[in-house]
């Protein structure tokens, strides 16, 4: 495996033999295997790429990959980094890294590269202007073809594709579009204007990005010419661009169906400072959530003091606490799983919530009536056997009794808890298994004690 070999290199410094790993690993791989590696170990790893492989990785890596990088770069490499990425890539990264930062990496580009970048980012969000290219080739129509050749062989290396060209006049009004093939077939005297098709399919720079990606998915295009409202020639959008574009439409489409679009996106924010933020800001997030189920926590040791007549006259009740409070404990972690793991996919609604709700309940109390019916009989034969018939029976209806009670209140409170914080905009992932487990102890407790007073008062 590319990442056990690449996690053996590090462990034992062998920079020359990870170097040569990487320089002959399929680029695929190496995109593959960066999700795996640790922070630190994607820095070593992607400081020893080629240049060129090392931008062309950077560019496809996810946000969150590529701001861990820049903040590995000393200042002049991250400026020499970033003035090399594709324009649309750039502005792709500027727009998920906070504000000022992006406006320092924008500061240290050079001036054609920036103006570049504000003329994507001065488009909306979401529209063709914003995740259009700029590195295009235009052609003339008066050239001949081995002009046009010539000019795509010495711009090729720095533009995005070279398989469309676009056609324009002095004043970049659009006016035809011809592909490389073409060129290659035709006369070398052959002018561009008898070779290049007159009917271009253009989009205009305000036009929705998800709109323009299914025309290109559907006409079967390469690249999509933008163009203003004057009909001049902007960028273009190609169809990698546009696959990306679609993929992200239908997760979006299918949170926003579920009603938890702002959801997910909160809880990927949540989720990043959790695990990479600072100890400060982690604190922030799980402290307060802990020091309040301390006070619940609290209630528990009150309730035992409330009957430490009761554990003392009858030892045995003191047997099954541990019992009631873990399985109940189990029903809730289990209901919260299913929860969050049903919200995320999008099989619960929030705006539909009940209905999950009161069958998650329903499945809490069957569940709890077998493993209560088992257990209550198990507790009244051990236990009568050892302090006789009528402790047993009363012992046995007591836990048999608390668990379908905790059990059912668990299950109520796996999906009740984390949608109350998900509504309160509260890190449902950092507050709902503490808060769970503290109500659930409380209940669990009190209605143990509740039914062993109930059934063996008499017995005391």
């Amino acid at each position: 495996m590319l990442n056990e070999k690449i996690l053996q290199y590090i462990r034992d410094k062998d920079s020359e033999q990870l170097k040569v790993l990487l320089a002959e690993a399929e680029e695929l791989e190496i995109l593959h295997v960066f999700g795996d590696l640790s922070s630190k170990e994607q820095v070593i790893a992607f400081r020893l790429l080629a240049k060129d492989r090392a931008l062309s990785v950077f560019e496809q890596l996810d946000t969150d990959l590529q701001h861990n990088l820049l903040n590995s770069f000393a200042d002049e490499e991250a400026r020499l980094f970033v003035n090399e990425m594709a324009p649309d890539d750039r502005v792709r990264l500027f727009d998920e890294l906070p504000a000022g930062v992006a406006k320092k990496l924008i500061a240290m580009i050079s001036p054609e590269e920036r103006e570049a970048t504000n003329l994507l980012m001065g488009y909306k969000p979401e529209t063709a202007g914003r995740e259009m290219t700029t590195e295009y080739i235009s052609l003339q129509k008066e050239m001949t073809v081995a002009q046009a050749l010539e000019k795509v062989r010495r711009q090729a290396k720095d533009k995005e594709t070279i398989y469309t060209l676009f056609v324009t006049d002095s004043k970049k009004k659009l006016e035809g579009v011809v592909t490389l093939k073409e060129l290659l077939i035709a006369a070398d005297t052959a002018k561009v204007d008898d070779v290049m098709s007159k009917t271009v399919i253009s989009v205009y720079a305000d036009d929705d990005q998800e709109k323009v990606a299914r025309m290109l998915q559907e006409l079967d295009l390469l690249a999509i010419p933008v163009v203003d409202s004057e009909n001049r020639l902007v960028g273009m959008i190609n169809i990698d661009d546009a696959l990306d574009i679609l993929e992200e439409e239908a997760t979006e489409d299918m949170f926003d169906q579920a009603g938890i679009i702002d959801i997910a996106n909160g809880e990927a924010s949540r989720s990043d400072v959790l695990v990479n933020g600072s100890l400060l800001s982690i604190w922030k997030v799980r402290l307060p959530i802990l020091l309040a189920t301390l006070v619940f926590a609290l209630f528990s040791g009150v309730i035992i003091d409330w009957f430490e007549d009761t554990l003392e006259s009858i030892a045995v009740v003191a047997i099954f606490i541990p019992l009631i409070m873990g399985m109940s404990g189990n029903v809730g972690t289990q209901s919260s799983t299913v929860f969050a793991r049903g919200v995320v996919l999008g099989q619960i609604q929030l705006k539909n919530f009940f209905k999950p709700f009161l069958k998650e309940i329903g499945v809490g109390f069957s569940i709890g009536v077998v493993i209560g019916v088992l257990t209550g009989i198990i507790a009244a034969v051990w236990q009568g056997w050892a302090h006789g018939f009528d402790l047993g029976i009363a012992l046995g209806l007591s836990v048999g009794l608390a668990l379908i009670a905790a059990m059912t209140v668990a299950s109520l409170l796996g999906f009740l808890v984390p949608f109350v914080l998900i509504k309160l905009n509260v890190d449902q992932a950092a507050g709902s298994a503490p808060i769970i487990t503290s109500i659930k102890d409380i209940v669990g407790l009190a209605i143990y004690f509740l039914f062993v007073w109930l059934f063996m008062g008499n017995l005391m």
